[in-house]
Parts: C-alpha cells; structure tokens; sequence
C-alpha cells in the first residue's frame, strides 16, 4: 500500500513537472517568433540571450537573476498557498502593492529606529499590511460565499488607487515625481553578497525568500494546520463534518497569502537599488507574474522557487538583447509571453493525466485478456 502510494506521488510530480517544461517549451516559441518578425536578422542571437539568461555575466548576471526573481517568488508563494488551500488569490497585486507603500512609509518616517530593527519593522508592516488586505476577499468568501476572485481583483483597484493618493499625502517628492527614498537603516543589508556577486542589486532578500519557501512547505506539508488547510479546500462540506472550523481556515488562508504579498513588496523596495514607488493608475506586475510562477510551479513551494528563478534568468537575458538593436517594449513582450504561457502548465497537466491514465487502462485491459 505504502509502495503504491508513493508511487502515485512520483507519477504527480512527474506530469506536473512534463506539464511545465512544456509551457516554458511554448512560452519560448512564441518570443522566437516574436524575434522573428520585428528583427528576422538578430533573431537567432537575441534568442540565444535569451536561453543564456543570467549566466551570460558570470557571478554579475546570476546576482541580478537572485535580485529579480525575490519579489515574484514570495508573490508565486503568496498566490501557491491559496491554491493549495482552494482559493484563487488573484488580489497578490493589491497586496504587494499595499505592502511595498507600508513598507517605505516606515522606512521614510521611522528614522528613530536603529538599522536592523528599522529594516525588520518595515517587512513585519508590510506584512500586515498585506495580511489585513487579503484578510477582507476571505472574510467576504467565508461568510457569504462571495468569489474570491472577484472581491480580490476589487481590492486591487482599491489598493492601486489607495496607495497612489497616500504617496502624494504622506510620502510624496515633487521633485522627481515618486516616493521618498527610505533612510539607509531601513534598506536590506548585503550580508556579503555584494562581495560574491558584485555590481549587482542582490540583498539579504533572497535568503529571507529561501526561509519563506521552507517555512510555507513545512506548514502545508508537516503540520496538522497546513493539512485542515488544505483539507477545507478539497471540500468544505467533508471538512466541516469531520470537526474542521472551514470558515476561520478560509480566512486564515487568504490573511497568510496577503503576509507573504506584502512581504514581496517591503524586499522589491527596501533593496537600495534606485527604485521607488510612483503615483502611476498601473497594477503592480509583480503579482500576476506571481500567479504564473505559482502555476509554473504547481503550487508547490519548492517548485515555485525554481520557476522564480527562471523567470529572473529570463528577465536578465531579456536585458542583454538590447545588446542585439532590440526595443525595450520587444524585450518586455517576450518576458510577458514567457510569463503567461505559464498558465498553460494547468492545461497539459490534464493533457497528460488523460493520456497517462489511457495507458494504464489499456495496460489493464491487455492483462485482463491475456489471463
């Protein structure tokens, strides 16, 4: 029995991870062609670029690959543990965003605080900041069943809007038409990693994202909370009768979702790397990329973090084919189209539990003959 259960698990992970190559696989098609029609004669260096990612630049380009996929990975974290759990959290945008601005209000006004409390206080608010804005779509599901997707992509809008007039009332440079710049106490330290990866933006943020893959798969995967969790998300109905309070765990899903948003908002900001937030009617991208690293991933933490990854090498590559008379806006159609061909990982994974389980049919029905 114990035989056949792990191998049950080893031919899940196995299709999940067929289903994402594949989609990478497509996403990587799609920028060929896109190279192929706007510069048919740099087509082939650009997309060579592209494959080489981060390692084009040594120890330079795989900092920057560290560097760019820190905030999508605790988004792909953030919308991962809702799927897991059920729930499409699709506000991870909203979330971040509400995060990013708590972060760097405290980081502007709390000049007060000593460095490495200031820097700690500031992830912790934008933690609750994203955990109270994740906090309301659950209530609103748990209580009167209303669609989560539908009240988060509200809260984006919310959030987007929200965080652009507080910038202007509390945070605002007129000067140069964006937030603030954080006190120094409040910017992730380096650890060293300067040293390892020099010229390059990398920060302490990666290990906090490294920490945070480790904690959400001990607590979907090792504990009696992750397992209720996810339980209330295959069925409410049998949760409630086997003594499961679904309600409060709906609500506990989407509060620990919204944290971890938050959180990759408070670490894109606090990395003293020239960037700061704007007043801009733009929804921040981070959380839709989020949601294709997630399903890139299969929700699976440790899948999420790989596929993190490999956006930020494609992200570092797309970059460098500049180098190749590409226009930005060329090189941010490929990175998109990589990123949303993710959500076609969901489609061959059912492509290929249906063939797979034709096989097995067919493998039976052959046995069945032969006896």
């Amino acid at each position: 029995m114990e035989y056949k259960k792990k191998g049950l698990f080893q031919r899940e992970g196995m299709i999940s991870f067929s289903s994402s190559i594949l989609a990478i696989i497509c996403g990587l098609l799609f920028g060929l062609i896109i190279l192929l029609v706007s510069n048919p004669s740099q087509a082939s260096g650009g997309f060579m670029m592209i494959l080489q990612g981060g390692f084009t630049d040594g120890m330079q380009g795989i900092g920057q690959m560290f560097y760019y996929a820190t905030p999508i990975i605790m988004t792909g974290l953030s919308v991962g543990f809702a799927f897991q759990t059920g729930l499409f959290n699709i506000g991870a945008a909203g979330q971040f965003t509400i995060g990013a601005f708590v972060a760097v209000l405290i980081g502007v006004k709390c000049t007060f605080l000593p460095a490495g409390i200031h820097c700690l206080v500031a992830i912790l608010g934008a933690a609750l900041a994203g955990a109270l804005w994740g906090m309301l779509p659950g209530i609103l599901k748990a209580f009167r069943n209303v669609n989560e997707v539908i009240s988060s992509i509200m809260m984006n809008y919310i959030g987007m809007y929200l965080v652009n007039l507080l910038i202007q009332k509390l945070i605002y440079d007129h000067v140069k038409n964006q937030s603030m710049a954080v006190a120094d106490t409040a910017n992730l330290p380096k650890a060293g990693l300067d040293k390892i990866f020099p010229n390059t933006d990398i920060n302490v943020g990666i290990i906090i994202v490294i920490v945070f893959v480790v904690l959400v798969y001990i607590i979907l995967n090792r504990t009696t909370f992750g397992y209720e969790l996810k339980a209330c998300g295959k069925n409410q109905n049998a949760s409630k009768y086997a003594g499961i309070n679904a309600k409060r765990n709906v609500v506990l899903s989407m509060v620990i979702s919204g944290a971890l948003a938050g959180i990759g908002g408070a670490l894109l900001y606090l990395a003293n790397s020239g960037k700061y937030l704007q007043v801009l009617d733009i929804i921040a991208p981070e959380g839709f990329s989020g949601i294709s690293v997630a399903l890139l991933g299969m929700s699976n933490p440790i899948g999420i973090l790989f596929a993190g990854l490999f956006i930020g090498h494609l992200t570092v590559g797309g970059y460098n084919m500049q180098l190749f008379d590409f226009a930005p806006e060329v090189i941010d159609m490929i990175i998109a189209a990589i990123i949303y061909c993710g959500a076609l990982s969901l489609l061959f994974k059912g492509m290929i539990s249906k063939i797979q389980l034709r096989k097995e049919k067919k493998k039976k029905d052959n046995l069945k003959k032969e006896e």
